[in-house]
Formats: C-alpha cells, structure tokens, sequence
C-alpha cells in the first residue's frame, strides 16, 4: 500500500498521503494546525506514528516474516 492517511494528534486533521518507497519521512507539517510530527519513540517515521498503515518498508518486512 503505498497510500495513507495521517491523523495529526493536536488537532484531529486527517491527510492522504503518498509514501515514498525508498525513504523514511522523518518530519511532517500538519496542513490543519501546522504542528510538525516526528515519529514516536521505536517507531521508524511519522507514516508509523499517526496513519492507518505503516511504511513500505515496515510493510515489506511483516510481508516477509509472514511468507
């Protein structure tokens, strides 16, 4: 899945987002509140924080432990 979408937990906003395949996204600007999300604590990039699906490459690795 290389689409997203991100819930800014300040203020509630929701975004679709494309993910990008060969790279983390380590900062993101709400476009609601403009608060700028980084990724929690253990969590690879703000995809992994705050949407409904995790990264590609997260995606790539359960897919692979799976298989």
């Amino acid at each position: 899945m290389l689409e997203a979408t991100i819930t800014c937990p300040e203020c509630g906003h929701r975004e679709k987002e494309t993910m990008p395949t060969d790279a983390c996204v380590h900062f993101y600007e709400c476009r609601g509140c403009g608060t700028l999300l980084k990724p929690r604590a253990n969590d690879c990039c703000v995809f992994c924080s705050y949407a409904d699906h995790p990264c590609p490459p997260l995606q790539e690795n359960r897919a692979a432990h799976r298989g």
